[in-house]
């Protein structure tokens, strides 16, 4: 759960350049079956398997429960170098965007939720992680317009401790050892908190400026408009429109007289014909 999807839309699979910085040409080159969105379908496939693995036998046998363990530090892993490599080699794929951040909150929920099942872990923790994690995600649907807010270091250093304690609560451990998964645990609630509230007042921060910045970019077009509105050259294309308008309407009224007048006259000289005629 790094904060950043591991992959984006498939396309005709054209190899990738190491290093090379991801724009719409690699988005399109990417093939949906590709290293990265491999792995991060392999860690949705063992979300089930850790669940069965953990509550096999009763959900207390440690032999099975360190292979849940296994299973959940496979998932982990598989996290970490996801990511790494779709941004390392553009293997950017729709799919990926959708099923990566997915994938790291189904591994972390079952965990917790499972541990909390069996009794080991207190529900409040688990409540407590997964409402930031949803509440997280809404709160990236809210500021997604106006900008996006990239992983930080408290963010991964969370993701870390998370995994760590979580790892440790899904193996059968006594003495020293439970109680350092305990404060393992504390620390991951604590930062799991933290980031989440300093992730809330980016966003809210982010959100303000990009409404500021469309703001005066409205004001800035009304003004330029004003400005060409009202300079001399948009006031000799209103004379000149005006004086045309006069004209034209002059032109109009002049012709409308001489044809009405001819009208009047007409007849006058067609009795006069007539008079000449009959004389």
């Amino acid at each position: 759960m790094t904060g950043a999807p591991a992959s984006a839309a498939g396309g005709s699979g054209a190899k990738p350049v190491r290093g090379g910085k991801l724009g719409t040409a690699a988005v399109n080159q990417a093939s949906l079956w590709n290293i990265a969105n491999i792995l991060t379908m392999v860690r949705l496939l063992l979300v089930p398997g850790f669940v069965l693995l953990l509550f096999h036998n009763g959900g207390y046998d440690p032999v099975w429960r360190s292979f849940a363990w296994a299973a959940f530090a496979v998932a982990m892993i598989t996290d970490l170098f996801d990511g790494h490599l779709a941004r390392a080699y553009n293997l950017v794929t729709d799919f990926g965007k959708i099923a990566d951040p997915i994938a790291d909150k189904a591994i972390m929920g079952a965990a917790l939720v499972s541990l909390s099942v069996l009794g080991d872990l207190p529900w409040w923790i688990t409540g407590v992680i997964l409402a930031r994690e949803l509440g997280i995600t809404l709160m990236r649907f809210w500021v997604i317009r106006h900008a996006v807010i990239p992983a930080s270091r408290g963010g991964k250093l969370k993701t870390l401790a998370q995994g760590t304690a979580a790892g440790m609560y899904v193996l059968v451990l006594t003495g020293p050892l439970a109680t350092l998964r305990f404060w393992m645990m504390m620390v991951a609630v604590v930062l799991t908190v933290v980031t989440g509230l300093d992730y809330v007042r980016q966003a809210v921060v982010l959100r303000r400026r990009s409404l500021a910045a469309e703001r005066a970019a409205i004001g800035r077009t009304a003004e330029a408009l004003n400005e060409a509105a009202g300079s001399p050259g948009a006031g000799a294309v209103a004379a000149d429109a005006g004086a045309s308008g006069v004209t034209d309407a002059g032109v109009s009224g002049a012709a409308v007289r001489v044809s009405g007048g001819s009208t009047a006259v007409e007849p006058a000289v067609r009795t006069r014909d007539g008079a000449e005629a009959e004389r």
